[in-house]
């Protein structure tokens, strides 16, 4: 038994809107057999643009009862039965996220007829409901309104399963992640995404790239953008923009964000607009207490304050000073790294110089660490790093000359570089960012870099 459903609602995305109406027709693979209709009251401000597209205004739901009020009866209609609708990921995910508010599990096996039409019926102009209905001849009589649509989409189905039964089970035996897809992405595109490191583009049906994003499993970055009840708005917006999926190789993830931030600033794609700012970026900072000793201590970046050296994790960043204070002797209470009413845990075990209790001068004590900070980041410093490549026989390549970064580029695995117009040979050149200067300093201080150094 199918059920084919479509909702109205007061917005584009599950995460922030409600379900105003809610059509359900049961279709048992010969016929329609039954149907179930109801406005619903949101408990939310309808807005007017809605309301001009679908007639339903804040009058009409003030006596309809809420979805908690149907939800026993919705459930049950749809309980056991394949849920089928016209961008299925759309009524899915609202009816999904109002059940889960009610501990109602709800995961149907699901169909969508927009991919169903697109390789039953290939090569016509369009796939939106009204298109499609139009070309094939179904009269929608309340366009736009949960019924109407509704029924139209249960007719389409009927058409649909009838032109080929074997081909609805074959899509049921598949059913799962295809559904989730974005509706106008041919499944062959998606199938043929590599698991690999790289940058993905999105293109709308212009062929206009509309988001450029990095991964480091390309098809499983994809997969989940569009997996799921999404609770991002733009993501919604995006997955019914999509027609094609393009992607570039990248061997590793430094090379994937540098290629991104480069190809965010070339195309400037709509969703876009602003350089992504890197999540939960750590950073080593520094102050001077009241004794006239400088601290260090670590911390997750602070918007206007620059560190003296930054990390994608703390962890990163803990192992960076665990080695500084080794290497420049310096006190790890007062860089962070221990804490303690008194002097550090080191100064009985004669690690360190005494800077905590005193027994060290703050001027001696912070010339340490003056040279310290100077080595987190050389400026002048000229070097290449080195990285897995697109394959198994290369090597990604960095190149930093003078402080200064230059671009990126792949060579062979056995090729022996070792001078810097060596390396400018294989590299593209890019202009710099605030944002590439910060992914390549984030790298040098992580464990397991491969850096050559030129003179």
């Amino acid at each position: 038994m199918y059920a084919i459903v479509d909702i109205e609602t007061t917005g584009g995305f599950a995460g922030k809107n409600r379900i105003t109406e809610i059509a359900i027709f049961l279709h048992d693979g010969e016929a329609i057999v039954d149907s179930y209709e109801t406005l619903v009251n949101p408990g939310q401000y309808i807005p007017s643009y809605i309301t001009g597209l679908t007639g339903i205004n804040q009058h009409m739901v003030e006596s309809a009862p809420t979805f908690e009020e149907v939800a026993g009866e919705v459930f049950e209609l749809l309980r056991d039965r394949v849920f089928i609708a016209h961008n299925v990921h759309f009524d899915y995910s609202f009816l999904k996220r109002e059940f889960e508010k009610l501990k109602l599990p709800f995961s149907p096996r699901r169909l969508c007829t927009v991919r169903l039409s697109r390789a039953l019926y290939p090569g016509l102009r369009s796939y939106g409901l009204g298109n499609l209905c139009e070309q094939l001849g179904i009269e929608i009589k309340n366009r736009h309104r949960a019924g109407g649509d509704a029924h139209a989409t249960a007719i389409l189905f009927d058409q649909l399963i009838k032109k080929d039964y074997e081909y609805i089970k074959l899509a049921l035996k598949r059913n799962s992640r295809e559904t989730t897809l974005p509706p106008n992405l041919p499944k062959e595109e998606y199938e043929a995404l590599p698991e690999q490191p790289g940058v993905y583009y999105f293109h709308d049906k212009h062929g206009e790239v509309i988001y450029v994003g990095k991964a480091i499993d390309i098809k499983k970055r994809i997969t989940g953008h569009f997996s799921g009840t999404s609770k991002n708005k733009r993501n919604q917006y995006i997955r019914n923009e999509i027609h094609h999926i393009s992607y570039e190789l990248t061997g590793n993830e430094l090379i994937a964000l540098l290629l991104e931030s480069h190809e965010i600033k070339r195309l400037w794609p709509k969703y876009n607009r602003a350089q992504k700012y890197i999540p939960n970026q750590w950073g080593i900072y520094s102050y001077e207490d009241r004794e006239g000793y400088t601290r260090l201590n670590i911390s997750k970046k602070v918007k206007g304050v620059q560190p003296l050296v930054s990390f994608y994790s703390h962890s990163d960043a803990w192992q960076f000073l665990l080695g500084k204070v080794r290497d420049f002797e310096l006190c790890p209470k007062l860089a962070g790294i221990q804490k303690s009413d008194g002097a550090c845990y080191d100064l009985p075990l004669g690690k360190c110089r005494g800077a905590c209790d005193h027994q060290e001068n703050h001027q001696t004590y912070n010339e340490r660490v003056r040279q310290a900070a100077e080595s987190f980041y050389e400026q002048d410093r000229s070097f290449a790093i080195l990285g897995a490549g697109r394959t198994e026989e290369e090597l990604s390549i960095v190149l930093v000359e003078r402080g200064n970064y230059h671009g990126f580029g792949f060579c062979d695995r056995d090729l022996q570089m070792s001078s810097l117009e060596e390396v400018k040979m294989v590299i593209d050149s890019y202009k710099s960012t605030i944002e590439i200067d910060t992914y390549i300093q984030s790298y040098l201080n992580s464990a397991g870099a491969e850096v050559i150094d030129f003179e």
